[in-house]
């Protein structure tokens, strides 16, 4: 049995399939069964006794009630945040953004405050349009775009912190927008979600060092943001097609020997 408190909202997505767990109520209890993919939410604030069957393999994430409630206001929603669904319902939007977190759950250098933010801030997003379960959020109009000085002064900031240092929140408060309003507005100027655009700007640094130098690979790699050469070479080969050793020698600059 685990005791209530006021952290917010357990949620867990089953990384397979086979789980089976028998949930006992106040009255009545009711059976579970979990899939690859299925996922379900615990108001951390309610007592929660269960038998468990089979193999536990589940992503878990804590969400506040103070940050969805801070997300929702900021989003223009007005009203209660209360966050519910059955059991073993299947969310393929939020299993595609958790697959996004795990990499990092094991390299986390290769995570930027930015990063972290954004996807937050999505994953937040989400679960509020799909999952809550209090009175109607009602939506308020915040225009439709950012306007050429938000988006000067975004770049501008986002440009100064390439490693990835700022945080989504501070750039949108700077603009006088919420998280949500500002990644969804930057991503239709641009054609990019901010992490994405900071991830372009430095392969485009690295593109100008390899052409233009023999910096060794690792150095290239430090001086462009990335978390090391390894980061360097998954981001770069996505983006390009080839690793930096072999995009600098299609280039015509053999420079000093690479290491792909």
């Amino acid at each position: 049995m685990t005791a209530a408190d006021d952290r917010g909202f357990l949620i867990g997505i089953s990384q397979g399939r086979g789980h089976r767990r028998r949930v006992f109520h106040e009255h009545h209890a009711t059976g579970q069964e979990f899939e690859e993919g299925s996922i379900y939410i615990r108001n951390l604030a309610d007592d929660y006794r269960a038998d468990l069957r089979g193999a536990f393999d589940f992503l878990l994430m804590e969400v506040s009630r103070p940050f969805l409630i801070e997300l929702a206001q900021e989003h223009g929603w007005r009203g209660a945040v209360d966050l519910a669904c059955h059991a073993g319902d299947t969310d393929p939007v939020l299993l595609r953004l958790v697959s996004v977190v795990e990499p990092f759950l094991q390299k986390s250098s290769e995570a930027s405050p930015l990063f972290l933010d954004q996807l937050g801030t999505t994953i937040g997003i989400h679960l509020i349009e799909r999952y809550n379960n209090a009175t109607s959020l009602e939506a308020t109009s915040q225009g439709a775009a950012l306007s050429r000085p938000q988006l000067a002064l975004a770049i501008e900031m986002l440009s100064s912190n390439a490693a990835g240092n700022v945080r989504v929140a501070d750039v949108a408060q700077a603009c006088g927008l919420s998280r949500g309003y500002f990644i969804r507005g930057f991503k239709k100027a641009t054609g990019k979600a901010p992490h994405q655009w900071i991830l372009s700007q430095r392969v485009e640094q690295a593109r100008g060092l390899l052409m233009k130098t023999d910096t060794p690979l690792a150095d290239v790699a430090l001086a462009c943001g990335f978390a090391d050469q390894s980061h360097f070479t998954r981001v770069f080969s996505a983006a390009t097609g080839l690793p930096p050793g072999a995009w600098r020698r299609a280039t015509g600059n053999a420079g000093s020997p690479a290491i792909f």
